[in-house]
This record gives C-alpha cells, sequence and structure tokens, in this order.
C-alpha cells in the first residue's frame, strides 16, 4: 500500500488531451472545481494538489487512442488530496476538453455514457419534502427517492466538502447532494440549474465541478466525430429544373 501511495504521489492523475488547452482555460475549468484555484509560474495550484502545464506526450500515454496527446498531470502536493480530488479533477479536464483520462496506468473515457451518472445540487441543510414539492414528487415508499417525469432524484448526505462549495460551508448544518439520474443530460441540467436556484444550492457534475449552463453535462464533440457526421449527412437533392415553354 506505500508503494502504491508513493507511485501514486509521484506520478498522478492526468488528462491526457487532443490539442493544447489555453492557460487561462485551463485555469478557468480548474476554477470550476476550486474557486481559489491560482496560476503558480506555468502551473496551476488548488487544494491539495498542482496541476502541471501540458506537456506534449506519446501516443502509448492512452494506448494509441490518442494519435497525438497533451499531457496535464495532477499531481498531490503534500498527502494524498482528500475525497479523490485529484482524480476527479483529472476526469473532469479530460470530459470539458473532449480527452481521456489517465489513472495508475488505466486509460478512460470520462464521455462513455454508459456509466450511470448525472449532476447533483449540493446544499447546505437537509431540504424537506414541501420544499421540493415545487419541482420534485416523493415517492410514496422511499422518503429519500423523488422524481420528476422521467428523472429521478436522490437525497443523500454530501461525503466529504468539495472545493466547489466551500462558500456553502458557513451556512452549512448538513450538507446535502440532491443526486439526479435519467438519459437526457441536457435535462438533467435544467432542473439542477432550476433547483439550485430555488434552494440556494450550488449545481455541479459528476466530478464536483460547477455547471453554470445545461449544456455544460454534454462531452464536446471532437473534430474527428463532427468530420464523420458530415459525412455520414445525406446530400440534399436537388429537384431537376423543368424546361421553359416554347
Amino acid at each position: 500500500m506505500g508503494w502504491m501511495a508513493k507511485r501514486r504521489l509521484r506520478t498522478g492523475p492526468t488528462a491526457a488531451l487532443p490539442a493544447k488547452p489555453d492557460t487561462g482555460e485551463l485555469l478557468r475549468l480548474v476554477q470550476l472545481a476550486d474557486p481559489n484555484a491560482r496560476l503558480d509560474g506555468d502551473d496551476i495550484v488548488a487544494v491539495d494538489v498542482r496541476v502541471h502545464a501540458p506537456v506534449e506526450a506519446d501516443k502509448d500515454l492512452t494506448g494509441g487512442e490518442l494519435e497525438q496527446a497533451w499531457a496535464v498531470r495532477v499531481a498531490a502536493e503534500g498527502p494524498l488530496p482528500l475525497d479523490f480530488f485529484d482524480r476527479y479533477l483529472a476526469e473532469g479536464l479530460a470530459f470539458r476538453l473532449g480527452g481521456l483520462a489517465v489513472c495508475r496506468g488505466e486509460v478512460s473515457d470520462p464521455a462513455d455514457d454508459s456509466v450511470q451518472s448525472g449532476p447533483a445540487v449540493i446544499l447546505p441543510v437537509r431540504p424537506t419534502a414541501e420544499e421540493l414539492a415545487p419541482l420534485l414528487q416523493q415517492d410514496e415508499d422511499d422518503e429519500f427517492t423523488f422524481t420528476a417525469g422521467d428523472i429521478r432524484a436522490g437525497l443523500v448526505p454530501q461525503k466529504g466538502q468539495p472545493p466547489a462549495v466551500q462558500e456553502l460551508l458557513p451556512f452549512a448544518t448538513e450538507l446535502t447532494a440532491i443526486e439526479l439520474r435519467g438519459d437526457d443530460q441536457v435535462k438533467l441540467g435544467a432542473l439542477a440549474l432550476e433547483l439550485s436556484e430555488a434552494l440556494n444550492g450550488i449545481p455541479v457534475d459528476r466530478w464536483r465541478f460547477r455547471i453554470d449552463a445545461p449544456e455544460d453535462l454534454v462531452a464536446p464533440v471532437s473534430e474527428d466525430a463532427a468530420e464523420d457526421a458530415r459525412e455520414d449527412a445525406p446530400e440534399d437533392v436537388v429537384a431537376p429544373t423543368e424546361p421553359a415553354p416554347e
């Protein structure tokens, strides 16, 4: 266990990206997970971690999944970060920048829609059923389960204290997450924003990055995928022109 901890401390989870991200954009994204993140030279320092400046990496980093990769490594500063913040940060960056995540030698695609996930709304106190009633209907058999059409919602205690919700802590008596699940990420995002507005909470994605719009939950389309879509699109059929009357 000690050896693995040292190995993880030295290497750290990595976001493997198809293009080199702009420093300003990278800082903006990290600040969605930790509003107090700041530049330190070419790196970004957040809670307990250092996000190293992008470096060009060999395609072996992703097992050949990306022909060209820029590696953004997230390394612990001191003790290992609490609640896997370093891993969530790397995965969240990879998702928002159209890349892959590499952790302990395993390559994963954060945009894989086979993983059942969704956004959450973090609240400083557990809401009552009456407070949720305008937007969510309580399940008859489970007081912690709610629905809104085809969307399922569950009230669960928020584990740990994600940096994205630090502003709630002075008022928190019991950090609570409303976890939302469904097939349409945009609908989930819209409901998360409505709930956060109504209950003074903070909407976050599965990696605990703050979201500002429903589309933040949708992975960006890669250039290759966009090109494939254009090639597969049916060509417009132009009706033949009738000959002019003589």
